[in-house]
């Protein structure tokens, strides 16, 4: 895929996650479950690499917060989410590796940076782990949906994964 094929896409897939953010989340407490940004995550991190998935996330996160569906929880969370399972996926070409390192990155890791966030910005008061179980639902679900859709692509050979690059099958 070339360059302008990726950042197209990428361009894309922030487009769909800004959009949908107006459609569906789940309000609870001071954040916004938004499993939609892990779904494209998971995408951007198995079709486009770390850089582009990464790109995509702070896109998407930054166009929530300037339209008001977003928090500022959303950065943290989705960028560490898509560079985990965009590297777990580069590195070893396993599909549920993807699916893993959104939920590791978004769940734990982000929701772990998520807590001075709280505490030191916003003067919210948080439990540090009381940030963890929310996350890991909404990337949980996200990530799944994303990690089925792409196997199935892969069955059916829509979606080929070479040494150097995710090609979409013409």
């Amino acid at each position: 895929m070339t360059k302008t094929h990726k950042l197209t896409l990428t361009a894309m897939m922030i487009a769909i996650g800004t959009i949908s953010s107006n459609l569906f989340y789940i309000p609870i407490g001071f954040t916004k479950v938004f499993p939609i940004q892990h779904f494209m995550n998971v995408l951007s991190a198995v079709l486009l690499g770390p850089y582009y998935a990464v790109a995509q996330a702070f896109g998407v996160s930054l166009l929530r917060n300037l339209m008001g569906t977003g928090s500022l929880f959303a950065f943290p969370g989705s960028m560490v989410g898509a560079l985990l399972a965009s590297l777990l996926f580069w590195k070893t070409r396993k599909l549920y590796l993807a699916f893993i390192g959104e939920v590791i990155g978004t769940g734990i890791l982000g929701a772990l940076l998520s807590y001075p966030i709280a505490t030191l910005i916003l003067g919210q008061k948080a439990t540090v782990f009381g940030f963890i179980p929310l996350f890991i639902f909404s990337s949980f679900a996200g990530a799944l949906l994303g990690y089925i859709i792409l196997t199935v692509f892969f069955r059916k050979k829509v979606l080929i994964v070479s040494e150097n690059d995710t090609t979409i099958r013409k």
